[in-house]
């Protein structure tokens, strides 16, 4: 009877143990999924494929997480994540350029990968014009030059299709492709969405302009010009042989709450680094040079 109660004995602990060990795996499988919670981000549109695109991937793992991303430009994503009317501000550049010193103080900079920038121009121009030098794109940009064939194109005279004021990527645009000269705007042909700016050039004969890379790869609308006989590429962006490019940050006031977190340490991952990596965008640790 003893070696019977000591074998239940034994027994019922094994059960109690092996039920402790379920409860673990449960509660470890389903721990990330637990995670609930609305992010909400605005503001550059260079960073907004790669939100959407982690957005997806994220919400499969954490379905009870709403996730609301919009465009606008890095000055209006700052705006807004300053004023606490969204949790994630997205930018092309750092934050004092845009709301001061003081107010960036209160934000948190998480930069979550690198974006290179590329001028590019209509498909006519692109079949005669494959690089020019910085001093030529500056003479472009800022309205010194006003017809191609002063770069060995066309008798065509050159459009510029330029980002408003609030644009990350015109900031980081000017700063390293311009030497911080400032860029003429033609408002006639304004907008920060990196679409309607590919259509724009597309339509208009002699037109340039520059926009992220990512979209580059996306589109057989427009021609991506050499700089310096350099071209716009992940390559050489990582080599530190191409001058424009950038950090893109996604700010958020003070500390992130655990659905904000979540995210953007899961877009900084190792596991969603060669998913970064195949839309255009640089992983930062991989870059040879830093700013």
């Amino acid at each position: 009877m003893k070696l019977k109660s000591i074998g239940i004995g034994l027994l019922m602990g094994c059960m109690a143990m092996a039920f402790v060990g379920c409860g673990n795996s449960e509660s470890s499988s389903s721990g990330t999924d637990s995670i609930k919670g609305t992010i909400t981000a605005s503001g550059s549109s260079a960073l907004l494929p790669l939100a959407k695109d982690a957005a997806v991937s994220f919400k499969e793992r954490h379905p009870d997480i709403a996730i609301s991303l919009n465009g606008g430009g890095s000055g209006t994503g700052l705006k807004q994540v300053s004023e606490g009317s969204v949790k994630i501000g997205n930018s092309d550049v750092a934050a004092e350029t845009k709301l001061g010193i003081e107010k960036a103080k209160e934000l948190k900079d998480h930069r979550v990968a690198v974006v290179t920038v590329a001028p590019i121009v209509n498909k006519e121009i692109g079949d005669v014009v494959k690089s020019l030098t910085k001093q030529q794109l500056i003479d472009i940009f800022t309205g010194r030059l006003t017809n191609w064939k002063a770069v060995g194109g066309p008798d065509l005279q050159i459009t510029l299709v330029s980002r408003p004021s609030t644009s990350g990527t015109r900031a980081l645009f000017e700063e390293f492709g311009l030497n911080k000269n400032k860029e003429a705007s033609n408002k006639a042909l304004e907008t920060d969405d990196s679409g309607t700016l590919i259509q724009n050039i597309a339509d208009n004969k002699g037109a340039i302009g520059y926009v992220a890379f990512p979209y580059v790869m996306r589109t057989d609308k427009v021609v991506a010009v050499a700089v310096d006989g350099i071209i716009p590429s992940l390559e050489n962006t990582y080599a530190g042989v191409y001058p424009i490019w950038g950090y893109e940050h996604m700010y958020t006031k003070g500390e992130p709450d655990a659905a904000v977190k979540a995210f953007i340490d899961y877009i900084m991952s190792d596991e969603y680094g060669d998913k970064l990596e195949k839309q255009g965008y640089g992983v930062t640790s991989k870059m040879k040079v830093t700013r």
